[in-house]
């Protein structure tokens, strides 16, 4: 009885050792695993869309640089302007701001807005939500007015949301308000537009406004045809996505 239990157990081991060999193999057998690539997610387009009217009289407007960023102003009163924002104030030139370090994406408007028109400058970015807009364009007509929004928040604007306000003149303080043919380069005076020296008191403010020859101002190259008072633009911007 002894060898018989002791036979059925060397046969039950056999069959598990082949069992476990069977279960083996040298790798040829493998199922091959496939990696299915996830997709790659959509981009996110944020867009806006930035109406501008000239509220002036006569006062033609540069081509307006409309950026979106993350950081910083364009101005700050009474501190001086940089060097892009001079020269979008002394001649129009608007791609020094449009090309700023803390710009994330911009777009320049397509030419002169004069008084009464308007104009829409649609400006995205994607993939990184911009918080701020901001806006700067030059009273062509003057030594170096400017126009503009300086760091306004975007982050409560949703899709299809819009807002509407008007815009202050400014002085970006880097040229003397002298009125002089000489020194304006508008079509009232056709004359110089950015100049490196900054012969006024370097530091951005409010503007006064013209004065002009009709005023008494006898070296002025301008009329009250191109005096201006506050609002300057009318904006609308809109949130298209």
């Amino acid at each position: 009885m002894f060898f018989t239990q002791y036979k059925k157990l060397s046969l039950l081991l056999a069959s598990l050792t082949i069992f476990t060999l069977s279960g083996c193999n040298n790798g040829s057998d493998k199922e091959e695993v496939v990696m299915t690539p996830l997709p790659t997610p959509a981009p996110i387009v944020y867009s806006y869309d930035v109406t501008l009217v000239n509220l002036t009289q006569g006062q033609p407007i540069s081509p307006a640089a409309v950026v979106l960023h993350n950081e910083g102003k364009l101005w700050t009163i009474g501190e001086s302007a940089s060097v892009s924002l001079e020269k979008l104030a002394e001649s129009g030139d608007n791609s020094g701001v449009l090309a700023d370090a803390m710009v994330l994406s911009g777009q320049g408007g397509a030419g002169i807005l004069l008084p009464g028109a308007s104009e829409t400058i649609a400006v995205s970015i994607t993939d990184t939500e911009p918080m701020m807009l901001s806006i700067a364009a030059m009273l062509v007509n003057t030594n170096d007015a400017f126009t503009g929004v300086n760091a306004m928040l975007l982050n409560n604007m949703s899709m299809g949301d819009s807002v509407s306000f008007t815009t202050n003149t400014y002085d970006a303080g880097t040229e003397k308000n002298s009125e002089m043919m000489a020194t304006i380069p508008g079509p009232a005076a056709g004359g110089e537009g950015f100049n490196a020296e900054r012969d006024d008191i370097d530091k951005v403010a409010m503007h006064a406004g013209i004065v002009s020859k009709d005023d008494g101002l006898m070296q002025s190259a301008l009329t009250q045809a191109e005096r201006f008072d506050n609002p300057t633009l009318m904006v609308t911007i809109t949130r298209t996505n």
